[in-house]
């Protein structure tokens, strides 16, 4: 029996990382990209399929999806867009070019390999687009505005692909996590650094105070924080069910901010988070 086929993007680490082994394990055929060769090279000495991809070049990923399918013989059966990174900042202290630079990776990115993908899912008339958001793609938290603002466009996104595949034989999902294991903090330094002029900014004390001590120390595990195996798990069913949930919630603050953006008002919502 052929086995099932994916591309999944982001897999140095965390959720792409964890998901890639996982789906191997569980006898998929993983195609486990990452940004760097070495990385591909760790995951490929693991027992992993592995070769560049960078979300933010449109080449890298057209030279990924024609290695993908030089391999599978021209099929493809599903696609987790996972890769993305934050940097905790003020609204107002983030340039537009910052905020370019995001979409670019967290949005810009998952539509075009998307694009790409589709004419393949759409000529062998099935297929799988995970779109990997998060509880911040419905519920804004302070100082995480740039994140914040791609995975509520994604979400958008999201929703208007999966109504217009309706038909075609391919499934789109969102997948939302809340606090996960994995090294987005660390790897959101340094583009905060280029980024980010905390030491002008009005909001100084606040970044003194919390952001700094949030970003730079090593605190342990977040409240509510699960391993990235939990993720995977919500994969594993966001591919397997016959019929896929549009959206599929892991860790209790994504089921406790669904809730409570349906019932309070959202001034209200608004209070409580700000107390978060």
């Amino acid at each position: 029996m052929t086995r099932k086929t994916i591309l999944i993007t982001g897999c140095s680490t965390g959720i792409g990382y964890d998901a890639a082994h996982a789906l191997h394990k569980r006898g998929w055929r993983v195609f486990a990209t990452c940004r760097s060769q070495a990385d591909c090279d760790r995951l490929i000495s693991e027992g992993l399929e592995s070769f560049p991809l960078d979300q933010s070049d449109t080449a890298s990923m057209t030279a990924a999806v024609e290695e993908t399918l030089s391999r599978t013989g021209g099929t493809l059966d599903a696609l987790f867009n996972n890769a993305a990174f934050g940097f905790p900042a003020a609204v107002e202290d983030v340039p537009t070019d910052a905020l370019r630079s995001i979409f670019e990776t967290n949005l810009f990115g998952y539509h075009e390999l998307t694009r790409q993908v589709i004419p393949i899912m759409r000529a062998q008339g099935h297929g799988r687009i995970l779109n990997c958001s998060s509880v911040l793609g419905f519920a804004a938290l302070k100082m995480r505005g740039a994140y914040n603002s791609t995975k509520f466009a994604m979400e958008g996104l999201t929703d208007t692909l999966r109504i217009e595949m309706r038909g075609t034989g391919i499934d789109v999902v969102l997948i939302q996590p809340g606090p996960i294991t994995s090294k987005l903090r660390q790897n959101s330094i340094p583009h905060f650094e280029k980024w980010i002029n905390w030491q002008a900014s009005a909001r100084k004390q606040e970044y003194e105070d919390k952001v700094l001590k949030r970003l730079y120390e090593d605190r342990g595990t977040d409240r509510f924080e699960l391993p990235a195996s939990a993720v995977s798990d919500k994969v594993w069913q966001a591919l397997t069910d016959e019929s896929p949930k549009a959206r599929y919630k892991i860790t209790t603050p994504t089921y406790l901010m669904a809730v409570l953006k349906r019932i309070l008002p959202t001034r209200m919502t608004d209070w409580l988070i700000d107390r978060m």
